[in-house]
């Protein structure tokens, strides 16, 4: 419960420091394509983050979905590295065949929130 609160901080204050850092730092040292890439890692960081730190508060509130949220919280973080991660690195050493790895990432989200949706439903039945 804990831990996620914990990541989801420290991942914000990254992500955070991160757009900032694409913003008035690369802007006139990468292409506006890889600026856009920057971007949208620092954008999906930030939600992701956030979202890190309401599965720590929802499993306060729904103590029986703890497992649930517990896998769905790390493949959040799993998405974080993944798919922002890959866009940071790639726009930093301009290997854009990192790009590939970009969508493992976003599926990990994807399967994160359903098991945040499952969570939902299991705690209302």
């Amino acid at each position: 419960m804990k831990l996620f609160v914990m990541l989801g901080s420290i991942n914000m204050a990254l992500a955070v420091a991160i757009g900032a850092f694409g913003a008035h730092g690369l802007a006139s040292k990468v292409t506006v394509k890889m600026l856009a890439n920057w971007q949208t890692g620092a954008h999906y960081h930030i939600i992701h983050a956030l979202a890190l730190i309401a599965i720590g508060i929802l499993m306060t509130q729904m103590p029986s979905q703890t497992s649930l949220l517990t896998w769905a919280g790390w493949l959040l973080f799993a998405g974080i590295i993944l798919f922002a991660g890959s866009l940071y690195v790639m726009v930093l050493t301009d290997v854009t065949k990192l790009g590939a790895i970009t969508p493992i990432g976003g599926l990990a989200f994807i399967v994160g929130w359903i098991l945040v949706a499952i969570s939902a439903v299991k705690q209302i039945n």
